[in-house]
């Protein structure tokens, strides 16, 4: 079982929308959702950032996100945590987990 993570970032390094399909072994499983759901979260409660997302099916997790100047900063600080914590999972557990990273202008 394998999870799959899409990540794109535009060209300042923001996160603009990530996507999770699949699973794997509970630890890994629970680790991706714990992070992506309170990433989501987070951004939705903040100013100058507007989110959408969720679990569209089983074994599906998708977000996007918009944002001004306002919440910028914020944007960056979550998102870079948000990968780098998903980058920890996909090195930890290569066979369980791979993430692509794409960046856009």
């Amino acid at each position: 079982m394998m999870i799959e993570i899409n990540a794109v970032l535009d060209e300042a390094g923001l996160l603009r929308s990530c996507t999770v399909t699949g699973h794997a072994i509970h630890t890994v499983c629970g680790a991706v959702s714990i992070l992506m759901k309170t990433a989501l979260r987070v951004l939705f409660k903040r100013e100058g950032i507007q989110t959408r997302g969720g679990a569209s099916k089983p074994g599906v997790f998708w977000m996007n996100v918009d944002y001004t100047a306002e919440g910028r900063d914020f944007l960056f600080a979550a998102g870079t945590f948000l990968m780098e914590g998903l980058l920890s999972i996909s090195q930890d557990y290569p066979d369980c987990c791979v993430i692509t990273i794409e960046r856009r202008k």
